[in-house]
């Protein structure tokens, strides 16, 4: 099926979905890393030249591609690589429902978890590695990312493509049983009820962990949690639907479920072990529980 010949990009100037010219690859990627850097929230010029530099299509399945439009899949007219720099989900996996995620989500994600030089990344869920590449880059010099791919076709092929960047190592494996290196930011691209605990402990001082969360049908949110001197700050940043992550995507425990509006006032995720549950819980889980109060704070 063909797309239709029509802009995708919303109000940041991203380019037609019509074939272009080869010639003009190198403009089309320089106006979706432009796009993509005004549409993060971040003041960082590096994460523009990140988007720039790292070819969206050198991790995808060769074109043409089915590009995820208003809810359904359209193939490209060809293997035309301008065809990708659009802000649209690309599948990599249909049968199993795994894509390439939308640029501009994952531009405000790492714009709000602002990667800086020298961290470690842990990923959680590489596809085949675009956004890991984007972030190695972000963390250089003197930081690295490991990636967790629990799928072991992605992880293999995340690894070969990522083999030519030196401070990325690629684990295939369940990062909710497997440990965690300790990380200044722990990127999940999978969607969770409650996060594991050990990830949160493996947060160092000021680190953040950023996930889907989808605790019910109707909450669907990027959460942001960062690990403070009183505990965990926490707050919802936008909608977002992801598939399930193996190991922490159940009810299991689940003791207070969230409403879309009660979602929106959290302000800090607390462990139980440490606090128990108290009247301004908005979502009670086994090992944790989100709270519409700041971090340290308690209510009598």
């Amino acid at each position: 099926m063909n797309l239709p010949k029509r802009n995708l990009g919303g109000n940041y100037g991203l380019v037609s979905i019509a074939v272009l010219d080869q010639a003009k690859l190198d403009d089309v990627r320089r106006s979706y890393a432009r796009a993509l850097g005004r549409v993060s929230g971040s003041h960082d010029p590096r994460l523009e030249e990140a988007f720039y530099r790292v070819h969206r299509e050198a991790f995808l399945p060769p074109g043409p591609w089915k590009l995820l439009v208003e809810g359904q899949f359209l193939e490209t007219p060809k293997a035309d690589p301008a065809h990708v720099y659009q802000n649209v989900a690309i599948a990599l996996d249909s049968r199993k429902g795994i894509n390439n995620g939308e640029p501009y989500l994952h531009a405000m994600w790492i714009g709000a978890a602002a990667p800086q030089p020298g961290e470690t990344v842990t990923q959680i869920g590489l596809g085949m590695g675009y956004y890991s590449a984007i972030l190695s880059l972000l963390v250089q010099p003197g930081g690295r990312l490991i990636g967790f791919e629990i799928d072991s076709d992605l992880a293999e092929t995340s690894r070969r493509n990522l083999s030519a960047y030196e401070n990325v190592s690629v684990v295939t494996g369940d990062a909710t049983s497997l440990e965690v290196p300790p990380s200044d930011l722990i990127y999940v691209s999978a969607a969770v009820v409650e996060p594991p605990e050990h990830w949160l402990m493996a947060l160092r001082p000021g680190g953040r962990l950023i996930f889907p969360w989808r605790p019910t049908v109707d909450v669907a949110l990027a959460m942001l949690v960062k690990r403070v001197s009183a505990g965990f700050e926490a707050r919802p940043l936008m909608s977002c639907w992801f598939i399930p992550c193996a190991g922490a995507s159940s009810y299991k425990g689940r003791l207070l479920v969230p409403s879309p509006s009660s979602a929106q006032r959290i302000r800090s995720l607390q462990l139980t072990r440490v606090q128990a549950p108290d009247e301004s819980a908005v979502a009670d889980y086994e090992h944790c529980w989100f709270s519409s109060a700041q971090a340290g704070v308690k209510n009598t």
